[in-house]
């Protein structure tokens, strides 16, 4: 897979505030995935699939499909490299979503802050398909 996001720096008390999620043992995620909640039970996540998604936060490892694994740990909190989509273009210290192209970002709307497919905000100005520093905070639970 293409365009996982990479770590500059993890933030908080627990560094990335990383929170545990359940996946289906045949879900096979990237390390620095984009992952978003399925409604297939509670606090199940797989890979980021498109806009208007509920973003939870950044995988922290590789989960290999079929491994017998059924938990990942995603960071909600830090500052990661991630790309912007082909539409994706923002200024400085703009909100930005997942985007309709996996594991990229667009500038965020209204819709997205209510549907929670909110990632951050941009450090630095982002070009279309630009890999720029993006201030991630999807779920805070402190620090």
């Amino acid at each position: 897979m293409a365009n996982e996001a990479s770590i500059i720096e993890l933030i908080g008390k627990v560094p990335g505030c990383p929170m545990r999620f359940s996946c289906l043992d045949a879900s096979a995620i990237e390390k620095g995935a984009l992952l978003q909640l399925t409604t297939a039970t509670i606090r199940e996540v797989i890979t980021h699939t498109g806009a208007d998604k509920p973003i939870v936060g950044i995988a922290a490892h590789e989960k290999v499909a079929s491994d017998g694994a059924t938990t990942i740990t995603a960071y909600t909190n830090g500052i990661f490299d991630i790309t912007a989509a082909a539409a994706g273009a923002a200024v400085i210290g703009q909100m930005v979503a997942g985007s309709a192209t996996v594991n990229m970002f667009t500038p965020a709307d209204a819709n997205d802050l209510l549907q929670g497919s909110f990632i951050g905000n941009v450090l630095e100005a982002a070009d279309n398909d630009e890999r720029v520093a993006v201030r991630v905070l999807t779920l805070h639970i402190g620090g």
